[in-house]
């Protein structure tokens, strides 16, 4: 029996039982990989303040997230291709994250589609929307999620076009694998996700396949898809979308105070300041170091939440005390989904868990809602010095 401590308990797990295609589609940034390193090192430029001789009893992590309760302040980020990771990946994924009480946020590019999803867990998720040149697409998915009940649209802004990620070319990276003999041999060494691929009917784009005209097989799925990110996304676009939808509506992408203010003018009910996991625009800072500027900027206008570089509850808790409401995790729950399914996710979520509750604890904090900059102590010059 392995026994899990940690975040890196599961990664190495993952590493071990899924094919190397899917482990580097998770594990790699765009170009030189800078921005992807750097999202993880800057947090461990932050250190937190050890507070002594006060109650530490009765400590609660709850807190809300657009106005929906939350048991800890993280939610499952949008991940495409999640259900590569392990059979019905998003499915497991979304039930754990119901039982444990947070936000589970489904990506258009998924693997199960948005009625799995919805057909397999008892309350209403949230659904990530990529904007497609494809304008019928892009309306059908949106009343595809106002059927399945979603409670949040995530809109994201960062992707209009794709940064190039090495490995995922070199790979040949597809959705379900190519049969090439490098990938049959890889996955003859994966016996526990063949077989739990053998045993799934979903192995490709479930949003995609059967909703798009001429789009059937592998071939014509992989041309569609590159060519359907729009580059034409303005604040016009996110305003039809936004009129459309007529819910919760959060924006994700957001990595410049001129960014967010803009969002905040255009009426979001939260950002998320992000890079993509550091997928897109290599040379970018990370999300930690720009989160700082943009509370300055629209702190009191918007809910900012945060994303990247995420790997564990002290982490969760310096982007609090750095000023978002919130954070997501992406990698960090598809480490444990990769290495066990949905027990995974839920040993994962239940790691961040734990080290929240010990370290705002041994920082003198007992309630979330309480925990601030105070707790930290950040160098003078974490956020640069820029020309």
């Amino acid at each position: 029996m392995t026994i899990i401590t940690c975040i890196d308990d599961l990664k190495r797990l993952h590493r071990r039982r899924v094919p190397k295609m899917f482990w580097d589609y998770a594990e790699s940034g765009s170009y030189t990989e800078q921005t992807f390193r750097e999202n993880c090192s800057d947090f461990s430029k932050i250190r937190l303040r050890q507070r002594v001789a006060v109650d530490m009893s009765d400590r609660k992590l709850a807190t809300e997230m657009i106005g929906q309760p939350v048991t800890m302040p993280v939610a499952l980020a949008p991940v495409g291709s999640t259900g590569m990771q392990w059979a019905d990946g998003e499915i497991k994924a979304a039930r754990a994250a119901e039982k444990f009480g947070v936000p589970f946020t489904l990506s258009t590019m998924s693997i199960c589609s948005i009625e799995d999803v919805a057909a397999n867990t008892a309350k209403p998720f949230w659904f990530q929307l990529y904007v497609m040149r494809d304008e019928d697409f892009v309306d059908e998915m949106i009343e595809r999620a106002k059927r399945a009940r979603c409670s949040a649209l995530v809109l994201t802004l960062d992707l209009q076009i794709l940064g190039q990620r090495h490995k995922d070319i070199k790979n040949g990276l597809s959705a379900p694998p190519k049969l090439t003999l490098p990938n049959i041999l890889n996955m003859m060494t994966k016996p526990r996700w063949c077989m739990g691929m053998l045993g799934t009917k979903r192995r490709s784009f479930g949003n995609i396949v059967g909703h798009v005209k001429n789009v059937g097989d592998l071939a014509s799925l992989s041309s569609w898809t590159n060519e359907q990110f729009d580059p034409q996304l303005d604040w016009k676009k996110i305003a039809r979308i936004r009129d459309q939808w007529g819910g919760k509506m959060i924006l994700k992408g957001i990595l410049d105070p001129d960014d967010a203010r803009m969002a905040a003018d255009f009426g979001a009910d939260a950002i998320v300041v992000s890079n993509h996991g550091g997928r897109q625009l290599d040379g970018a800072l990370s999300s930690i170091r720009m989160l700082p500027q943009i509370v300055r900027a629209v702190g009191d206008q918007v809910e900012i939440h945060v994303d990247g570089g995420i790997r564990s509850g002290q982490d969760v808790l310096k982007a609090i005390g750095m000023g978002a409401k919130s954070t997501f995790i992406g990698r960090s729950f598809i480490y444990g989904l990769g290495a066990m399914g949905e027990e995974g996710v839920t040993q994962a979520l239940e790691v961040i868990r734990k080290e929240m509750d010990i370290t705002m604890a041994l920082c003198g904090e007992r309630d979330i809602r309480n925990f601030g900059r105070h707790n930290l102590l950040v160098p003078a010059d974490f956020e640069g010095v820029w020309a």
